[in-house]
């Protein structure tokens, strides 16, 4: 068995992106992620955690020359230490044949390189950018489609992972709701419609979602509320208004108006609710790229109006404003709409719900949520005699 460095070799970089091809080709849920997508990650004019950091891949070869494993290793400095109680970096992009012997290999070759670069242990699977994509490892809902950006997995890695040392850090949920159901006969918990209506009668309170018109004034109000509300609690920097205006940009394409809700108090945001369809039921259609024919097939399938799946990307309350019932006028607002029997998306899926934060893990199931999908998020300390502990709760 040989470790072979993936580097700019353009053979290497098209074998780390073929190896899921083949492991999951007798899979009907796996959706190959975008070859570009991937690609990104490792590019330093694309990825800014290159200023600050380092990243490699690697492939497992055998004797015969097959490529039965990759993986990828990186971290960042100023995000190393923050929130940790040693220097973390990462590890992610794991897949592997059916052998505890290779997965090991690519284990051990993401350890020693993390180790010589003064990591004292290493999160994975992870990405190496924001935790919105490629982030957890797959564990329950292998007989569902993953959602854009979300992990797919086969039930052997999950051995592997825990096996060779690495400890669960922390879980991630995905909860479904179905929103056909909820017209017709309402799963949310009545206490969601006695508080969203006290708010809704309330003087000052205003609900509304987004106008493609009015982006500039969207992107500074989500600027202004995800750093009141999560930028702490994620362990990041606030964000600045070029990368809230650079995130609604990216999103311009895909947006839907009355997937993305804000609520204000006195004109002043206090909270947002966004969703986005849910691109992987588009995505599957391409094959992993969006050369010409994936673009022609994107607008095929987004003009006709196949896609019936949305899912939740963020939500959140400015703490001035937490525990009076904003969150469940937020989620009513956007229900009277959905609720309606032409609305396009029947399915909604509340994406990336971490253990840690029990108050939203209650409130997706007073909306009628039901448990989808679990991802975990493992942790490896390079001193096996240290102290473990699991991601504080918010």
């Amino acid at each position: 068995m040989e470790i072979v460095e993936v580097g700019n070799d353009a053979y290497l970089r098209s074998e780390f992106l073929q190896l899921p091809v083949r492991i999951y080709r007798n899979n009907p849920y796996w959706i190959r992620p975008l070859d570009k997508d991937i690609e990104e990650v490792f590019e330093p004019n694309k990825n800014k955690l290159f200023q600050d950091g380092e990243a490699a891949r690697w492939l497992a070869v055998d004797g015969s020359g097959q490529t039965v494993g990759r993986v990828a290793a990186f971290y960042n400095r100023k995000l190393a230490e923050k929130g940790n109680d040693q220097p973390t970096g990462g590890m992610g992009f794991f897949e592997c044949a059916n052998n505890r012997d290779v997965a090991y290999l690519l284990f051990e070759t993401c350890r020693k390189w993390l180790a010589e670069r003064g990591m004292e242990a290493m999160d994975g699977p992870i990405n190496f950018g924001e935790r919105d994509r490629h982030w957890g490892l797959l564990v329950d809902g292998y007989d569902k489609e993953p959602t854009y950006g979300m992990g797919y997995h086969m039930p052997y890695y999950r051995s592997f992972f825990e096996d060779y040392g690495f400890q669960t850090y922390f879980e991630q949920y995905t909860y479904y709701l179905p929103m056909e159901e909820n017209r017709v006969r309402p799963l949310l918990h009545p206490a969601v419609f006695a508080r969203a209506e006290k708010i809704f009668n309330t003087p000052g309170y205003d609900f509304r979602h987004i106008r493609k018109n009015d982006l500039a004034k969207y992107a500074e109000d989500f600027r202004t509320i995800y750093n009141k509300a999560w930028a702490k609690h994620l362990g990041v920097g606030e964000m600045t208004p070029e990368k809230s205006r650079q995130l609604i940009n990216r999103m311009k394409p895909i947006l839907e108006e009355d997937l993305m809700w804000f609520g204000y108090y006195e004109d002043e945001p206090v909270a947002f609710f966004i969703m986005l369809p849910e691109l992987n039921q588009i995505f599957k259609h391409v094959n992993g790229k969006l050369d010409w024919i994936g673009k022609l097939k994107f607008m095929y399938h987004k003009l006709m109006k196949t896609n019936h799946k949305a899912f939740g990307v963020i939500f959140g309350v400015v703490p001035e404003f937490q525990r009076k019932g904003i969150e469940s006028a937020i989620a009513l607002a956007y229900s009277k709409i959905a609720w309606n029997t032409d609305y396009q998306y029947k399915d909604l899926e509340l994406n990336w719900i971490g253990d840690f934060n029990p108050k939203m893990i209650n409130f997706a199931k007073m909306l009628g949520g039901v448990p989808h999908k679990t991802h975990l998020t493992y942790r490896y300390l390079f001193d096996r005699t240290k102290e473990f502990s699991r991601h504080p709760i918010i």
